[in-house]
């Protein structure tokens, strides 16, 4: 009996002691979980799970005019939880340098891929989505060295005048169908798409196969569109056997079935000695840290992202130039003046030339302060915790840039609503657009993740923007005189009533 009860009283003992052992740990994991919890930026009230999706929806209006009204209550930088994601958003050009500049190699990774985007990344096998580290600095270096230094650039100069002659025809033959009336998206993006599309296989395709490749790379931006488990990664699974899902897969191969073709055509030219140069060839060759080559399905999503990342952007920038051109016919005459002046007797504007122009870099350069090519750039992490303006950043949240915030901040510019490029000629108005020593705009981003293809595409806007202005007169629709400047977003921030002005060719031959 005594020792039955001894060894009820020992087993007591030790249940009560793994008790209170239990109760110390969880009042430990408490504490510590509490002292552990960062200190984000402020913001609205989420809801449990949903987080702030619901203020967002609530509000029924665009995310850029969301974020407008939050960062007037809660400052230049602030937290929206959606969904399992943190999302901190700054908008501000202090914080912006701080973040990309002062603490660049923080700042200079991608957060986790959504399930979508993975599948069309490769895994993250792309320039844009890769994350800080060995496979995105030879991914970058490589599109840089071998496409966008000024000694490669000039290599495809023949392309670019080939490209804006087809594009002074297009206009001068719908202006003879409309009454003088042209779009100016659709001109000028399908001229940039001829542009990249020679530059990424070093081929000249007939007009059927550019609509066909441009078709296709639309529909995978369209696919792209975020979806619920974007926002609850925890709902994977169960998309993964949706119609969504297959849809997904269903896209990426007509991607693989319409882009393929071009890869293998460009490999049988170089197998007979072509001596153009083109972006896929380097891809070819293109050993990665891990010793590895490409394979074709990466080479599929470099080359797609070749072409989506510099032909919406360069075609809303041009749409927007012309329409202030339209809506200020001083500045036009005044651009004219110019070009006509350097160009003299000549018959087109030649590259070489526009560095000679500095009235039309200032128009370029304002057009891009008023309506960056899109609002925000690509989602940034950090590489490790780090802080910003005082506030902790966690390794996996989103820091997103509200670039349309800076470039029209009054605190840095005057009269910041006003189309005004001379702003850009007075003497203290220096601005580097790429913010490095200070940020006023960053239309291509700043810092290590700056859009690597920054001077071919300021290069592309002011060489179309001088040569429709040389070949025609841009005047207003007589039937809408005024020109809507109001935004809206697509894939990039375009006219919401699309620019359609009246042309008349100029004294010279076109």
């Amino acid at each position: 009996m005594a020792t039955e009860v001894v060894s009820v009283l020992r087993f007591v003992n030790v249940q009560t002691i793994a008790l209170l052992l239990a109760v110390v740990y969880l009042i430990y994991r408490v504490r510590k979980q509490n002292a552990k919890k960062p200190n984000l930026p402020p913001g609205p009230p989420a809801w449990p799970i949903l987080g702030n999706l619901v203020e967002v929806a609530r509000r029924k209006k665009p995310f850029m005019c969301v974020v407008d009204e939050l960062r007037k209550q809660y400052g230049p930088i602030f937290t929206l939880q959606m969904g399992q994601r943190t999302m901190i958003v700054v908008s501000s050009a202090e914080l912006a340098h701080e973040a990309l500049i002062d603490k660049g190699h923080v700042f200079a990774n991608r957060p986790p891929e959504t399930p979508t985007r993975n599948v069309f990344s490769c895994n993250k096998c792309t320039v844009n989505s890769a994350e800080y580290g060995a496979l995105w600095r030879a991914l970058r270096r490589n599109l840089v060295s071998e496409m966008l230094t000024a000694t490669s650039a000039s290599k495809f100069s023949p392309a670019r005048y080939s490209a804006v002659s087809r594009l002074l025809d297009r206009l001068a033959a719908e202006a003879e169908a409309n009454s003088g009336l042209v779009y100016v998206l659709s001109n000028c993006r399908f001229a940039v798409f001829c542009i990249l599309l020679f530059m990424c296989f070093g081929i000249e395709f007939k007009e059927e196969v550019i609509e066909s490749v441009d078709a296709t790379l639309k529909t995978v931006l369209l696919t792209l569109e975020p979806r619920m488990d974007d926002f609850f990664p925890v709902l994977t699974p169960l998309f993964a056997l949706s119609k969504q899902r297959n849809r997904v897969r269903e896209v990426r191969q007509l991607q693989i079935d319409n882009i393929l073709p071009l890869v293998n055509r460009r490999r049988q030219q170089l197998a007979k000695g072509s001596s153009s140069a083109a972006y896929v060839d380097s891809l070819f060759s293109l050993v990665l840290a891990d010793g590895r080559e490409l394979t074709n399905a990466e080479i599929v999503t470099l080359t797609s992202e070749f072409l989506n990342g510099g032909t919406d952007t360069t075609a809303a920038a041009l749409e927007w130039a012309m329409a202030h051109l339209v809506a200020d016919q001083k500045i036009q005459a005044k651009l004219y003046e110019e070009v006509a002046g350097i160009c003299q007797t000549k018959e087109t504007v030649e590259e070489r030339d526009i560095e000679k122009m500095p009235y039309l870099n200032a128009v370029v350069k304002e057009t891009l302060r008023m309506h960056p090519p899109t609002h925000f750039l690509l989602s940034h992490a950090v590489t490790e915790p780090s802080t910003l303006g005082g506030y902790d950043i966690p390794a996996k949240a989103n820091v997103e840039f509200y670039t349309a915030a800076i470039g029209n901040d009054d605190h840095l510019w005057n009269d910041p609503r006003v189309f005004r490029p001379e702003r850009f000629l007075e003497e203290d108005m220096e601005v580097d657009i790429t913010g490095v020593k200070r940020i006023k705009m960053m239309p291509f981003g700043a810092g290590r993740r700056i859009c690597p293809g920054v001077t071919v595409g300021t290069l592309h806007i002011n060489l179309l923007v001088a040569r429709m202005v040389q070949a025609f007169e841009w005047l207003p629709d007589p039937a809408h005189p005024s020109v809507d400047l109001t935004e809206e977003y697509a894939f990039t921030v375009i006219m919401k009533t699309p620019a359609r002005p009246l042309i008349k060719p100029r004294r010279s031959a076109i």
